[in-house]
């Protein structure tokens, strides 16, 4: 990618971001989803799954030359928010909210 001026970089990283966040939200209706076949706060915590999806990120991030610190930071972040809002579903769900 060549980028030759400031004004070119933002455009990108404007034009990523709009991407990003359509795939964020498709990610969000898939934990929403997934609230409907957990038993319990711990299901939806899920620390294994959480490290086994880390590891998968960090392999994949190390193929395209990104640090992987920075996709874990991320990754944990969202994944932390995301946990936050299906306990909220989770718990809608059980209480037939």
């Amino acid at each position: 990618m060549t980028l030759n001026s400031i004004e070119e970089v933002r455009n990108q990283i404007d034009q990523i971001d709009t991407r990003l966040v359509a795939l964020i939200a498709q990610r969000g209706e898939c934990v929403k989803a997934a609230a409907a076949f957990k038993k319990d706060s711990d299901a939806v915590r899920a620390p294994d799954r959480v490290q086994k999806v880390i590891d998968k990120v960090r392999q994949q991030a190390a193929e395209h030359h990104l640090p992987e610190e920075i996709i874990e930071k991320v990754y944990r972040a969202m994944i932390g928010a995301f946990i936050d809002y299906e306990l909220e579903q989770h718990r809608q769900l059980s209480e037939g909210v």
